[in-house]
């Protein structure tokens, strides 16, 4: 007895791949601003207190939503879910610039509902604890004062640049057609994971413009004022990653010339 084939999937409307762009994002960022803001320091006016899971939980949370994103949405969109990885795979000619803006946009609806959704969860707290929460920038990123570790500006921009250029050569690497297929996503969630346990401390990890406009906004003040760090300075690194690694890896094999 035999069945007959599945039917070839059809290519995905535009809709659908920025519907699935924005839920992704949502994800990711609700994500790591969720886990941040409840999570992160629980119980720290607690010395015993062993609840908090600190930057590691942040950073695991934000790695296991990409993963987890990438899986989902990944087959509709791609599953950038980030402004800077949507400009370096076009930079890398692996995605085509004319998708480039409406991505983004999604990217930044899907990163401000989720921060909002974070916040309207927050506001539902014990007195003082909204306050708390945007008084400490909302999970916004910065540098100087704004810094988790006290960091300046010139750590703050190289960080981003650094660390945007290594993830998306991992992302470029790991979907080349010679890549050992289906563990695209673990690998860049787990990247995504070290490369935050590096950058926390130095300006609350950002990598990603979408996420550091969705925070700021609730973090106000001084945090808007630092936002063009983390939204011009990870797409330099993944723009310097995308122009590079064509020229570096992606190169085509050349048929011999026929007779």
């Amino acid at each position: 007895m035999s069945y007959p084939a599945a039917p070839e999937p059809s290519e995905p409307s535009l809709l659908a791949k920025l519907i699935s762009e924005t839920a992704g994002t949502f994800l990711l960022v609700f994500a790591v601003v969720g886990t941040g803001t409840f999570s992160a320091f629980f119980g720290a006016q607690d010395a015993g207190n062993p609840l908090g899971v600190g930057f590691l939980g942040v950073a695991l949370a934000l790695g296991l939503a990409v993963m987890i994103g990438a899986y989902a949405f990944g087959p509709t969109s791609g599953g950038h879910f980030n402004p800077a990885v949507t400009l370096g795979l076009a930079a890398a000619r692996r995605f085509a610039w004319s998708g480039v803006l409406p991505y983004i946009v999604a990217q930044i609806v899907g990163a401000a509902l989720a921060s909002t959704a974070v916040f309207a969860l927050a506001s539902g707290g014990p007195a003082g604890f909204l306050d708390s929460a945007t008084g400490g920038g909302f999970v916004s990123n910065g540098f100087g004062e704004h810094s988790p570790g006290g960091f300046g500006i010139g750590s703050a921009i190289a960080a981003e640049i650094i660390i945007t250029f290594l993830f998306l050569l991992v992302i470029l690497g790991v979907t080349n057609a010679r890549a050992v297929a289906g563990f695209a996503p673990i690998a860049i969630g787990f990247t995504l994971t070290l490369m935050l346990l590096v950058t926390i401390p130095i300006d609350n990890a950002s990598l990603n413009p979408a996420r550091s406009i969705a925070t700021a906004v609730y973090g106000g003040g001084d945090w808007l004022a630092q936002l063009w760090v983390f939204i011009v300075f990870p797409i330099v690194g993944a723009l310097i990653a995308g122009f590079s690694y064509r020229f570096l890896f992606d190169t085509v094999k050349k048929l011999p010339a026929q007779n």
